[in-house]
């Protein structure tokens, strides 16, 4: 994943998304582009087009952040795309060293300090657990993993949700809308892969499910980015039915790039009744030495 490379593609796809009446240009009727041309997004940002072109090349080294405001208005970027180019323009001058970890973490690395992992087990009425942004799950409380006990139960995930996700086929019985937590797990990982490009972990990911899912390849071919902090999700267990679950994603102040997820359910609701279902096989499950085992791999 070269930055040159992701900054070209991401800014010419972005380029494609916008139409000359969306962003308030004459149509004309000779265009052989699906959006704007490159001389089009350079006079809304208010630079030469040779300027543009060079940074539509790669060569964001050295972009001043007016320009990168001036170009993120010109593209209509939301909130995520604004942070993705920022994050791009930090590694393709050398910025991003000064503010990532000296050490790559990696799931083996980084253990969860006791009191996050107390601070989980707290959480009895909903699944709770940390990720990071390759999607790894590197802490979890008991109804987590009874929640996700599929992800536990094959080794190949190495408790992975993008693997789970594109490699796995329970997780299209799991996710009903399978299709939305595609586009979605794409996302959060081409974010990360924007924020922290030397992560050879995430190169080993990306290339792993690239050659392996043709659904991912061609997602990743997207370059969609976003924010994932709160939202509604459907999910299927096997043991307790459909699930209608509100989540909130916490950015961890102590672990720079680590997320902390609580799944709730609606107070009174059928899913509230399923967490409080899925709690007690839980338990037994957790009793069960044989069960354990087979559900953790």
């Amino acid at each position: 994943m070269d930055n040159s490379e992701e900054v070209r593609e991401f800014l010419t796809s972005r380029r494609a998304k916008i139409t000359p009446d969306r962003a308030g240009l004459p149509a004309g009727s000779r265009r052989r582009v699906p959006g704007l041309r490159r001389s089009e997004v350079a006079a809304l940002a208010d630079v030469s087009v040779e300027y543009y072109s060079r940074l539509e090349r790669g060569n964001l080294a050295g972009v001043s952040p007016s320009v990168l405001e001036a170009l993120a208005r010109a593209l209509q970027l939301d909130d995520a795309e604004r942070a993705h180019l920022v994050n791009l323009a930090r590694a393709a001058d050398g910025s991003d060293a000064l503010t990532r970890p000296r050490r790559r973490r990696t799931k083996e690395q980084w253990k969860p300090h006791r009191s996050l992992q107390w601070a989980l087990d707290a959480v009895t009425a909903g699944p709770a657990f940390v990720r990071n942004g390759r999607m790894d799950v590197l802490a979890a409380n008991q109804l987590f993993r009874a929640f996700y006990t599929d992800l536990y139960a094959t080794p190949g995930n190495q408790q992975n949700l993008a693997r789970f996700t594109f490699l796995d086929p329970a997780a299209r019985r799991f996710y009903p809308d399978w299709d939305s937590f595609a586009d979605i797990t794409v996302a959060i990982v081409r974010t990360e892969a924007g924020r922290n490009p030397h992560d050879k972990d995430l190169h080993d990911l990306v290339g792993e499910l690239s050659t392996r899912s043709d659904a991912f390849r061609t997602r990743w071919g997207a370059h969609n980015v976003r924010h994932h902090g709160t939202g509604t999700k459907h999910f299927h267990h096997t043991a307790v039915g459909d699930l209608t679950l509100a989540f909130e994603g916490l950015e961890m102040t102590a672990a720079p790039g680590l997320t902390l997820t609580i799944y709730t359910a609606e107070p009174g609701s059928p899913s509230e009744e399923g967490l409080r279902l899925l709690a007690t096989w839980a338990a037994t499950n957790e009793a069960s030495p044989d069960t354990e085992r087979s559900a953790t791999g």
